[in-house]
């Protein structure tokens, strides 16, 4: 008889927005299995998102170090052996994470993988014979993964962790903030208008009306988040020196942009990373899908269909074209001016007044 798993091993290496999606699964995981341990396998940038979960370690894997190459995984898992590991759940199933779990199994410890959906992914994003309907999230697929494991995992009722207190680093910028968000007082709205691939990207122009109409409103503090000094240019064409709009990137480090983006009342994002985040803290969020679509699984966890505001498929029917948003479609270069500044603004006060 085999003993009882008492130590699993999540493998997710990347990326920021697919790492994130995991914590609301291995969150709920633990508060249901207490006695199981769980190691998160991923690059050290995003330790901080799984710091505050118990009986959760985080294993940082440098790829370009010493857990480079074949032979940098050989040393991956006999660093990992060294744990006593008794499970791995591959949340990931790439060639590296593959290889990884394929020598746990080899060595009598039980493996799962996720499955991505790739044939329900390729059949909603086709252009001929396209299948319209929603796949599983992501979200819904680590869970299947951890019941290959013998774990059921309920995420019907998730819990979040609290508020960050905010450091006085983060509120020499922010500022401080009245303890319950209102239209009496200041409600704190992120905005993240940037993502790996331009399809996914709302139009400048737009963003520019977006955050100018947003911040006409004196009750309103805007939060910018991006990254690098192109992104930070464009965000300084933004604020355009307004006293409630303000500049987070490059400012602040991940984990102390996680407490900022806890204490958000919304936060307005592409599908990109930053969706993810805010939804893992349990913030409302609003996503724009240009030439993706949330039925490919990647909608923000656990929030409401409606607040993923698509671009017009009566427009442009071949939508989504794209699982990522890496391919390019003649005449599809500019789906995402289908969304309207209005809409977008609408919405955000909608949630605000809600």
């Amino acid at each position: 008889m085999s003993k009882p798993t008492q130590h699993i091993a999540v493998i997710r290496l990347s990326a920021m927005g697919d790492v994130a999606m995991t914590v609301p699964v291995i969150r709920a995981f633990i508060q249901q299995n207490p006695r199981i341990k769980i190691t998160v396998v991923s690059r050290p940038f995003f330790k901080p998102f799984f710091d505050g979960i118990p009986n959760v370690a985080f294993f940082a894997v440098d790829v370009k170090g010493r857990y480079k190459g074949f032979f940098g995984l050989l040393k991956l898992y006999a660093d990992l052996q060294q744990l006593n590991i008794d499970a791995v759940a591959d949340l990931h199933n790439v060639l590296r994470s593959q290889i990884i779990r394929t020598l746990f199994s080899l060595s009598g410890k039980k493996v799962a993988a996720t499955d991505k959906g790739r044939a329900e992914k390729r059949a909603l994003t086709r252009a001929e014979n396209k299948v319209f309907q929603p796949v599983k999230t992501m979200v819904e697929r680590h869970v299947e993964t951890f019941k290959k494991l013998g774990f059921s995992v309920d995420l019907s009722s998730p819990s979040f962790p609290e508020k960050a207190i905010l450091s006085e680093e983060i509120l020499s910028f922010s500022g401080s903030k009245n303890e319950t968000p209102s239209f009496d007082g200041m409600c704190w709205i992120g905005i993240a208008p940037f993502a790996q691939y331009e399809s996914k990207v709302y139009p400048l122009d737009l963003m520019q009306k977006v955050v100018e109409k947003l911040a006409s409103n004196t009750q309103f503090k805007i939060f910018l988040f991006g990254g690098g000094k192109e992104e930070i240019e464009k965000l300084n064409a933004f604020a355009k020196q307004r006293e409630n709009v303000i500049i987070v990137a490059g400012k602040l480090n991940l984990h102390q942009e996680l407490q900022l983006i806890s204490n958000l009342d919304v936060m307005l994002s592409m599908d990109s990373g930053n969706a993810h985040i805010a939804a893992m803290l349990g913030i409302k969020v609003i996503t724009l899908w240009g030439a993706t679509h949330p039925f490919a699984g990647f909608a923000p966890f656990n929030q409401p269909l409606e607040n993923c505001l698509t671009a017009d498929r009566e427009k442009y029917p071949l939508l989504p074209t794209s699982v990522y948003g890496n391919k390019k479609v003649s005449g599809y270069e500019e789906v995402m001016r289908s969304i309207s500044v209005e809409s977008v603004v609408e919405k955000i006060n909608l949630e605000l007044n809600h």
